[in-house]
């Protein structure tokens, strides 16, 4: 039996109904709208509304109805996670934009105060915007970044929102409307052009925003073109998205979903390597029966599903946390990827967690699962110079401190070069830490 004939069969097996909800989202303008804030206190929804103003908000009644524990509220990760919280914003940013709606101020003044706040939030860190973008003769290519020698993300234009928004987005520059802020692919032939004069790339990340929020046929349209024997060079496509529990429906009962599975197929075909690059934060996002459904289909057309996410205060700064995250995706077939740092940016101040501490929590975590779950690396922060690796605490002739890798780099003679930072249970970044035994400069900076 061909593979095509077991797929389709996976498909149409008596599986449960699920119905075919309607996608329903909520975004800043609707906050007063969602029935469950409506319990709050006028206060907390006053505060949600200032943060929302400044960070975006969007979520959808999937996540409302089905994550959120709202018998937990505000502790509940979900809600947490997708819920603005008042100190998501420093104290200084958040009594500015307070002010300024308290006193109703007009439209021009208060969208004025957000600026100079979302400004002073570094909405584009690790020189997304300097350093990343590419030329192509002579001429920067907007919707493409090329940081790593092999890897080329791609932004098309249509994939940049999310089925929902994370309050932590290191990306939440994208969503907030500003044009000067946004990275996105204004044709299709910027991707094809690129990678026809780069032969080393052999991965492209399609990313955003959420991909997957696109119709299959738009999706297809980008993709479709790269199965040619042009770009025979490029091996593996991943997908960057969070629908898998944001919005797991786009793979069972949405209209296309069949055709969206089917382009999973065809990429496949064509001798490319798929692999969904599955933003996952805690292990509730996993238990509705839906979700897993979704992963069934996923990986019944041979795609591989790799996980990742950061380590986040309110959310998941908990080694048991962590553990059972990793241990249910394996046994649901998905591969632990990635534990990520929160990024120096938006609202890192309520989510970081001390690079000590985060090594130490990972640790336990990998611990805790057997040796098929540690595929997991991490702590990583994605910085300027490349994902830096936390790898544990060490004394050396009587000097305390914190080991770390480069995982990948901007140069690739970085790749795997350990390196040691004085010991500061504070930090929380990379430039927060300074060079061990004496060093003036770590080997990156020189």
């Amino acid at each position: 039996m061909s593979k095509q004939n077991i797929v389709a069969i996976s498909r149409t097996k008596n599986w449960p109904d699920f119905g075919q909800p309607r996608f329903k989202v909520f975004t800043a303008r609707q906050l007063d709208q969602i029935p469950q804030l409506q319990k709050l206190s006028a206060e907390r929804r006053f505060e949600m509304e200032v943060v929302a103003r400044v960070l975006p908000f969007r979520v959808n009644e999937y996540v409302i109805n089905e994550l959120i524990d709202w018998g937990n509220v505000p502790d509940d990760p979900i809600f947490q996670l997708t819920i603005p919280q008042r100190d998501m914003l420093a104290p200084e940013h958040f009594n500015r934009v307070a002010s300024a709606i308290i006193r109703g101020a007009d439209r021009k003044t208060l969208d004025a105060v957000i600026r100079e706040v979302r400004a002073e939030l570094n909405p584009h860190p690790a020189g997304q915007m300097e350093d990343n973008i590419p030329t192509l003769n002579g001429e920067r290519v907007e919707g493409l970044q090329h940081k790593y020698r092999e890897t080329v993300l791609f932004f098309p234009s249509s994939g940049q929102v999310c089925h929902s928004y994370c309050t932590f987005c290191f990306r939440w520059a994208q969503f907030v409307g500003d044009k000067e802020l946004k990275i996105a692919a204004k044709e299709t032939h910027q991707l094809q052009a690129y990678l026809r004069a780069h032969p080393e790339v052999t991965d492209v990340l399609v990313t955003g925003g959420d991909p997957l929020v696109m119709k299959t046929r738009n999706l297809r349209a980008y993709l479709e073109p790269l199965l040619g024997e042009a770009f025979s060079h490029v091996k593996t496509i991943r997908i960057g998205t969070k629908s898998l529990t944001f919005w797991p429906q786009r793979f069972v009962t949405d209209d296309d979903a069949d055709d969206l599975l089917a382009l999973f197929e065809e990429i496949q075909g064509a001798g490319k390597h798929l692999a969904l690059m599955a933003h996952y934060n805690h292990w509730q996002e996993l238990e509705p029966a839906i979700a897993r459904e979704a992963i069934r289909r996923v990986r019944a057309t041979g795609a591989q599903i790799r996980s990742q996410g950061p380590l986040l205060a309110h959310i998941n700064d908990d080694a048991n946390i962590w553990a059972r995250l990793w241990r249910t995706q394996v046994g649901l077939g998905i591969i632990p990827y990635y534990m990520f740092v929160e990024r120096d940016t938006g609202a890192r101040n309520y989510f970081e967690v001390p690079l000590i501490k985060a090594w130490q929590i990972y640790r336990d975590a990998i611990q805790k699962v057997s040796g098929i779950g540690r595929t997991a690396r991490g702590p990583s922060m994605s910085a300027h110079p490349g994902k830096v690796e936390i790898q544990g605490v060490t004394e050396i002739q009587g000097e305390k401190a914190i080991v770390l890798r480069m995982i990948q780099g901007r140069n690739s003679d970085w790749v795997q070069r350990p390196f040691f930072a004085r010991y500061d249970a504070n930090a929380t970044w990379l430039d927060h830490l300074q060079p061990a035994f004496g060093e003036e400069k770590f080997f990156f900076e020189q």
